[in-house]
């Protein structure tokens, strides 16, 4: 168990290095795109460090530290929950940018740059973390140096079956993401957290289950087994296809595309009062009476 708490310090150390990397740029940056930017790109760092730790435990941990999947999946939902709570509205994930962009919610430059801090940060997280298993902390650290070198593809099931089993993946997380993103964060974290380590069960044997075409690059783009035309349509048309599907099917159409709403019907917000109908109705009356009583005057006349 000396190698697990070697992993869980190493969590500890990455989650702080990027919320010092955080708090500078807020007293550093202004607080809009450039800020914007470095949330970006430290949320990045942190989940690809965190990612490549967790990974590296789920292979070797079961036979080479003695642990199992459910240690795993237990720290992979609180470091989803620390993430979530920590990430000061940053994603470090480009399918998240590019449905703020077709929901209107950012523009085109700046989702290119977000694309590109991302990308930036998942490189940066993928080397520091590199630099930490060259130092053979621990066993575990010492067997992935061995096998690092010849590393396989994480697909293991037909490409039409590994993407879609990505693309599945990503509709669900974006379904909830939308569902729950106006939620208190008591209630956003735990739910999108859940929504992952689950998602990673059902899905990691086949694909990695990463729904993040950044992530997946960093961590198995280099790996034989597949080529790069494979990795595209599992691990970036995957996910983006998912991330559409979930986007139509919750607001029933995409704006940066088209308004109209295809499958579902809006009322109109404009309704005629019924209450001026009556009011008018009702002031009719003392004009009826007064004619009637006008022509009694005549009649008595």
């Amino acid at each position: 168990m000396d190698g697990l708490n070697v992993s869980i310090a190493f969590f500890f150390l990455a989650v702080g290095m990027c919320q010092v990397l955080r708090w500078l740029s807020k007293r550093l940056l202004s607080p809009g795109t450039r800020g914007c930017l470095a949330r970006e790109f430290a949320g990045s760092i942190q989940l690809c460090m965190s990612c490549l730790e967790l990974r590296m435990l789920m292979e070797i941990g079961p036979w080479g530290g003695g642990f199992g999947l459910d240690v795993v999946l237990t720290l992979l939902f609180l470091l989803s929950a620390v993430h979530g709570a920590s990430f000061d509205g940053a994603s470090a994930n480009p399918t998240v940018s590019l449905q703020e962009f077709l929901l209107l919610e950012s523009g085109l430059a700046a989702t290119a740059a977000k694309l590109l801090a991302q990308a930036a940060g998942t490189g940066m997280g993928w080397a520091v973390t590199r630099l930490y298993w060259s130092w053979e902390l621990t066993q575990l650290h010492f067997i992935q140096n061995l096998i690092a070198l010849e590393c396989s593809s994480s697909i293991h099931a037909s490409l039409l079956h590994a993407a879609f089993m990505e693309g599945s993946c990503s509709f669900l997380f974006h379904l909830v993401l939308l569902k729950v993103q106006q939620s208190h964060p008591l209630c956003r974290v735990p739910a999108l957290a859940a929504t992952v380590t689950f998602l990673t069960y059902i899905a990691g044997p086949f694909t990695g289950a990463f729904f993040n075409p950044a992530l997946a690059t960093a961590t198995t783009f280099h790996c034989s087994g597949n080529s790069f035309w494979d990795y595209i349509q599992v691990y970036w048309l995957g996910p983006f296809t998912g991330m559409l599907a979930a986007l139509l099917l919750f607001q029933g159409n995409i704006p940066r595309l088209f308004q109209k709403n295809l499958l579902y019907s809006q009322k109109s917000k404009y309704k005629v009062p019924k209450a001026k109908v009556t009011v008018q109705v009702e002031s009719d009356k003392p004009q009826q009476k007064r004619k009637g009583g006008k022509s009694n005057l005549e009649l008595r006349a």
